[in-house]
């Protein structure tokens, strides 16, 4: 997957006259954006995580998280559908002049370093799949081809981006249906004995073993991704009070289906051993079976969806603080477009120039570092944004949506996000530490010299 990113309109309400999103058209963007290259490029990071098959308890264990979270959002995105998701929800709950100026300004902030590496990720996994048809590229010759896309992307965006919608629509028929073949091939020649031929003491309750799984959850958070989507174009949605939510807790389960089956696939197909060290496991995957040409074809189509997935990725991402600085509500030179006034200049210079730096970072941590800093901000301070709406609002409007068993998938979403925090490296800890610190003295400053809270002149209040 990529990460979710809103669309040009991510802040404010949509134009007038656009079509409205049924229900069928709202599960569908939660899962196109969720099907993504993900999986093509994460399965050898999380077997290697836990070293071994026992890898897919992290898909497991990711899937649950991922369903828990999913309520909330489904509870925001039924209490506030509004474009733009959680800046608004954060916003609204700790309060529009107070403490949610800060959060929201956070999450914007927070877009430009996560936005680049979502991106980055995916130019990096097709750096990775070029080795198949071209063994013996370098480290540094995979990180210059990945960052030459990003910038390949950079120019095409800079000019006539019309045909996005249909490149959106046929990219995500070659990834669900190489996911579909994959299956099928795997279901055909599929090996219980090898899929769970857990080495010594795989199960044995360690540091080790939590460590392992909580590295093997990340990444499975990181490729169910994107369930959120439909909160991110919450004015477009036709009764959206009730179709966000069967949209975001309908994706999740389907999608997890789709990639427990991959998993298996492969692992009844190729061992482990070899799995977790390959730079294409899907190529290497097709190509037990089909031989070279079976490893060629599905290159390819993998190839063609990670540069498709990063260019739309680039896309949304560059609309996210140019939506909030128009609306004023960011920094102010994102603001700015080009000499033709169609293209968020400064804003989409800085998504592709940052993204292509990012292809110097290896792919695990790319993937570890964005999950971490989400987790560390937004995704927490949501849970805790969902019990301050219920306080201010104990009673549902007509037609919302209110999760059942509430606090529980509250608390469970918690521990999940604590867990993953608390297993990751302390660098990727850092980094989200220094997000949060960074921002947090960006915005005091900003709002010192506006005169704005914490330092205006009247106490804020709430709404």
């Amino acid at each position: 997957m990529t990460m979710s990113t809103a669309p040009i309109t991510a802040i404010g309400t949509p134009p007038a006259g656009r079509a409205r999103m049924t229900f069928a058209g709202a599960l569908s963007a939660n899962m196109l954006n969720m099907i993504g290259v993900g999986p093509f490029i994460t399965i050898p990071l999380a077997l290697a995580a836990m070293g071994g098959p026992q890898a897919l308890l992290g898909w497991l264990l990711g899937a649950v998280l991922c369903l828990c979270d999913g309520f909330v959002w489904a509870e925001l995105g039924s209490a506030l559908p509004r474009s733009g998701g959680s800046f608004h929800y954060l916003r609204e709950a700790f309060g529009p002049q107070g403490l949610g100026r800060l959060f929201g300004f956070l999450y914007l902030w927070q877009t430009l370093l996560i936005g680049p590496m979502s991106i980055a990720s995916g130019t990096v996994g097709m750096a990775h799949y070029l080795t198949w048809l071209e063994p013996g590229l370098s480290p540094w010759t995979l990180a210059a081809i990945a960052a030459t896309v990003c910038l390949v992307n950079l120019g095409l965006l800079w000019r006539d981006i019309r045909a996005i919608g249909v490149l959106s629509v046929a990219t995500s028929v070659i990834v669900i249906g190489s996911c579909l073949w994959i299956i099928a091939s795997g279901a055909v020649h599929f090996d219980a004995a090898r899929a769970f031929s857990f080495p010594p003491h795989a199960f044995a309750i360690n540091g080790g073993f939590w460590m392992g799984l909580g590295a093997a959850t990340l990444i499975g958070v990181y490729d169910y991704g994107g369930y959120n989507t439909i909160c991110m174009l919450g004015d477009e949605v036709v009764e959206p009070r009730r179709n966000i939510p069967r949209a975001v807790l309908l994706s999740i389960p389907l999608v997890a289906l789709l990639y427990i089956g991959l998993n298996l696939a492969i692992l009844g197909v190729l061992p482990w051993q070899q799995a977790m060290h390959s730079q294409a496991v899907v190529a290497d995957f097709m190509a037990a079976i089909y031989g070279p040409t079976g490893g060629r074809i599905v290159t390819v189509l993998i190839l063609i969806a990670s540069w498709a997935s990063a260019l739309m990725n680039l896309l949304g991402a560059s609309r996210v603080p140019f939506a909030a600085a128009r609306a004023g509500d960011f920094l102010a030179v994102f603001a700015r477009t080009n000499a033709r006034g169609d293209v968020p200049a400064v804003s989409l210079l800085f998504m592709g120039l940052a993204s292509a730096l990012a292809c110097l970072v290896s792919l695990d941590t790319l993937i570890a570092v964005m999950i971490v800093v989400q987790t560390m901000f937004q995704y927490t301070a949501q849970c805790i944004a969902v019990v301050l709406l219920r306080r201010q609002n104990p009673q549902a409007a007509p037609g919302q949506f209110r999760m059942p068993l509430y606090p529980l998938p509250v608390i469970i979403t918690l521990a999940g996000w604590a867990y993953i925090v608390t297993t990751a490296r302390p660098l990727h800890i850092l980094a989200g530490v220094a997000m949060i610190a960074v921002g947090s003295a960006l915005f005091l400053a900003m709002a010192r010299r506006t005169r704005q809270w914490p330092f205006s002149l009247h106490k804020a209040s709430r709404p």
